[in-house]
């Protein structure tokens, strides 16, 4: 019945070691020699995600960006892209630099910040992704950037997301991905766009995909999907609006949904 799988990366696919056990790579091979197309969809850049992808030796299109770019993993090809639009980067990088906030963006793939710290080498070392020092950092917010992130206090957090999300309106889609990312993307910039694109240039229907995750930011991924999957380790809010709950990240969640969705 499913003929197309979206997983989250960070506390769905991956354990809290980052790892994917031998039993989980299992039942994704098993799944894609019945001809299901499994892909991964993230927050990460694609250069990160792709790391996965050939860990895993997939050769589909992944979902980057938190949707903003479907990107095939073999040739590169981009079949979905949807930037900041600019008026809201010029915006946020006035909000962040009046309030002190770390801002990070991301040009051509790679990521950029103003300066060195904690939360930058943090975020560098869970991705496994290098950076840059961009001093002239104002100059970024007139290039094309998929989404900016924010790295913060949860609480602070809290409150800047209202803020903006009161300023900005529908321009732009703001989501927090962990307690202490803020990311801002287009509004087309979901997941569940990306997923949308993705089935439809498979052939596949909405209802033949399975979307798989944990935090808020896997909203529409699992709203557009036919079966969407929460973690046993999701925030409530996600789990209230999964059609299944699976086990944890730590227990091989995604294997269990493959065995009992795709293999059974």
């Amino acid at each position: 019945m499913y003929k197309l799988v979206a997983v989250d990366l960070d506390d769905t696919l991956l354990t809290d070691e980052l790892t994917i056990s031998d039993d989980t790579r299992a039942a994704i091979a098993a799944s894609m020699e019945r001809g299901v197309v499994f892909t991964i969809a993230t927050g990460r850049m694609y250069a990160s995600a792709k790391q996965v992808a050939e860990r895993l030796g997939l050769e589909v299109p992944l979902i980057t960006y938190q949707g903003a770019l479907v990107k095939h993993a073999k040739d590169g090809t981009v079949l979905y892209q949807r930037d900041v639009p600019p008026q809201v980067v010029r915006y946020v990088f006035e909000f962040a630099g009046e309030r002190g906030l770390h801002l990070q963006a991301y040009h051509n793939d790679t990521l950029l910040a103003k300066e060195e710290n904690e939360k930058l080498i943090a975020y560098s070392k869970l991705s496994n992704i290098p950076y840059e020092i961009e001093p002239d950092f104002e100059r970024l917010s007139e290039k094309s950037t998929p989404k900016l992130l924010m790295i913060d206090e949860p609480t602070k957090l809290d409150e800047v997301l209202v803020e903006l999300k009161t300023i900005l309106g529908d321009q732009a889609h703001i989501v927090k991905s962990k307690p202490h990312f803020l990311e801002i993307m287009h509004p087309e910039g979901t997941k569940g766009h990306a997923l949308h694109h993705l089935a439809a240039h498979y052939g596949v229907k909405p209802e033949e995909t399975i979307g798989i995750g944990d935090s808020w930011n896997d909203r529409e991924l699992l709203t557009e999907a036919g079966l969407g999957v929460a973690m046993a380790n999701a925030v409530d809010s996600l789990k209230q609006i999964a059609d299944y709950i699976t086990t944890s990240n730590n227990e091989d969640g995604v294997r269990h949904v493959l065995e009992k969705f795709v293999l059974a």
